[in-house]
């Protein structure tokens, strides 16, 4: 694999990146089709186990695909419209959990062991949490650029698959806010339950996606499409900015990106605005309960990989999908040719 690019310093290196993303290798996914249609079993049997192992070799270049050095990351950030009551857990809950994470005690840690998968923790100044996005910019240039060189630093050489995720109380009420002002339509489209708010609590969440994005003027009457990096400014967060750099550093490496639920495809949603083949490297492990993820997978064009009703966050699904990765890497490389096991091939 290529060596990640250097860490961006402004959006204008981002934009600049973005011109110069480099596209599959159709050639390393021909061969994995060449061989597919060679295996013992009708084409097209195994679904999308095959379409996952061409994918795999037309991101990583190479064929056969490998899976021998998956890692999970899972960016912590701490929101400031968390103050504003939009969680059913206080934001002291981020840190909390970024040192059960650190102990071995969260799902993610068992999904890890259990497939095989490096787990790496990174914590984004969680003592300093966003502004509140009803009142003020959640971040300046500045410090969301650095958010995403922190994410972009997260991709090392020589890492097979990239799955992403998040921690952050708050989060949610940041990714709606991401895809209203990304997408238009109405705030109860995008905002749900989160962390499991109901009743009037989520009448308050939704009226603050609303009043944050009009905040911004990025959802008034003949408004023009707003500027990706703009909304993730003024309603994201430091761990979005950070996963959209990683999603960045990932393509200029040429590893493949599995993404986890709503929050994590929101923050990738930034990407895809300013370029609708920034995600080809991607695919979107599960489809998550929060409402607005069914919603902006539509937006993207990505069907989902499963869809087991999960809305955990903390790279989760996305290390979950590891299965599905490791099943068809296995399936493809270890079955035997019809000429090897002297299987007839279709007739006629």
């Amino acid at each position: 694999m290529s060596e990640p690019h250097r860490a961006v310093a402004s959006f204008a290196e981002v934009r600049a990146l973005m011109r110069a993303l480099p596209g599959p290798d159709l050639e390393a996914g021909t061969r994995a089709a060449q061989r597919e249609a060679q295996l013992t079993k009708p084409a097209g049997a195994l679904g999308r186990l095959e379409e996952l192992v061409q994918w795999l070799s037309t991101w990583q270049a190479r064929h056969p695909p490998v899976l021998a050095r998956p890692r999970s990351c899972v960016f912590a950030g701490n929101h400031g419209v968390a103050a504003r009551g939009v969680s059913a857990y206080p934001a002291a809950v981020t840190a909390q959990m970024v040192q059960n994470f650190i102990r071995g005690g969260a799902a993610v840690n068992q999904l890890c062991k259990t497939f095989d998968a490096d787990l790496r923790v990174y914590e984004m100044a969680l003592e300093r949490p966003t502004r509140d996005f009803t009142s003020a910019p959640a971040m300046e240039e500045d410090e969301c650029v650095r958010a995403m060189a922190y994410g972009m630093m997260a991709v090392e050489p020589g890492l097979d698959v990239l799955c992403l995720g998040e921690m952050g109380i708050g989060n949610t009420t940041s990714a709606a806010a991401l895809c209203l002002a990304l997408f238009g339509g109405a705030a109860g489209d995008w905002t749900g339950p989160g962390t499991g708010v109901a009743g009037a609590a989520l009448d308050r969440k939704v009226a603050v996606v609303q009043a944050g994005v009009e905040r911004h003027g990025f959802h008034l009457a003949g408004a023009g499409p707003a500027d990706p990096l703009a909304v993730l400014c003024c309603v994201g967060g430091h761990e979005l900015a950070a996963i959209a750099g990683a999603i960045l550093a990932a393509r200029l490496a040429r590893t493949p990106v599995v993404l986890d639920g709503f929050a994590c495809t929101a923050a990738a949603a930034v990407l895809f605005s300013l370029d609708r083949h920034a995600l080809d490297h991607c695919v979107v492990a599960h489809v998550s309960a929060e409402p607005g993820h069914r919603r902006l997978l539509d937006r993207l064009g990505k069907a989902a990989l499963l869809d087991l009703g999960m809305r955990l966050g903390e790279a989760s699904g996305a290390t979950l999908a590891l299965a599905l990765l490791r099943a068809a890497v296995a399936c493809h490389c270890g079955m035997a040719t019809f000429g090897e096991a002297g299987v007839s091939g279709k007739a006629g």
